[in-house]
């Protein structure tokens, strides 16, 4: 079975290789970037399974992953990285990627991964596509209640407090106390500033 990985982390390329090497039945080459693997599928092409380093010279994200699809003659092409999101990994198992391999992948799974993915499987780490991405929380958020930030939002979008309890299901009063609140709690002088602090600071 003939292997390309291509990647410009040296020491990733070189573990990554050496280990797939010592399976037997496994044959492997390898690039630095993606016009040096480009090269590898003219010349030695198809192969059974291309990596793609995600993020390495001349791939251009996913446009890379298009390329070498029609280069290895529409064989399997997966995505190595040790950086993309969820989301990229959902996009290129989309757009047709044999697989998405974090780097962190153990190495009796890489292999479980890399046969799985050459016999025409479509493979994708369960733990890394199901675990939820930490949502980073802006410290003015963290001083607002719930209420608060609905009522902020109203401002920002320009909303009288009439407009804002309609909305919120609210009495005009209660909003005028939240408006109270979030100034002091924003360090406004008033509504006007409160939602500029709030735009500036990229809450919504």
């Amino acid at each position: 079975m003939k292997i390309l990985i291509a990647d410009d982390h040296e020491l990733v390329r070189d573990t990554i290789s050496a280990f797939l090497a010592s399976e037997p039945g496994l044959r492997i080459s390898v690039a630095a970037d993606f016009h040096g693997a480009a090269e590898l599928m003219n010349k030695e092409g198809p192969f059974d399974l291309v990596l793609l380093d995600y993020s390495m010279p001349g791939m251009n994200g996913l446009e890379g992953l298009e390329k070498a699809k029609t280069l290895n003659f529409g064989s399997p092409v997966a995505i190595l990285s040790g950086t993309a999101s969820r989301d990229i990994a959902e996009e290129a198992l989309a757009s047709g990627a044999a697989g998405f391999l974090p780097k962190s992948l153990p190495a009796k799974s890489l292999i479980h991964a890399v046969r799985f993915m050459a016999a025409g499987e479509q493979y994708a780490p369960v733990q890394f596509m199901t675990e939820k991405e930490e949502k980073t929380t802006h410290p003015l958020e963290e001083k607002l209640t719930k209420r608060e930030m609905d009522v902020l939002k109203g401002l920002v979008e320009g909303q009288s407090n009439k407009e804002i309890a309609r909305e919120l299901d609210l009495q005009e009063v209660t909003v005028k106390l939240h408006v109270k609140t979030l100034c002091r709690k924003l360090e406004a002088r008033n509504r006007t500033m409160a939602a500029m602090i709030a735009k500036n600071a990229g809450l919504f």
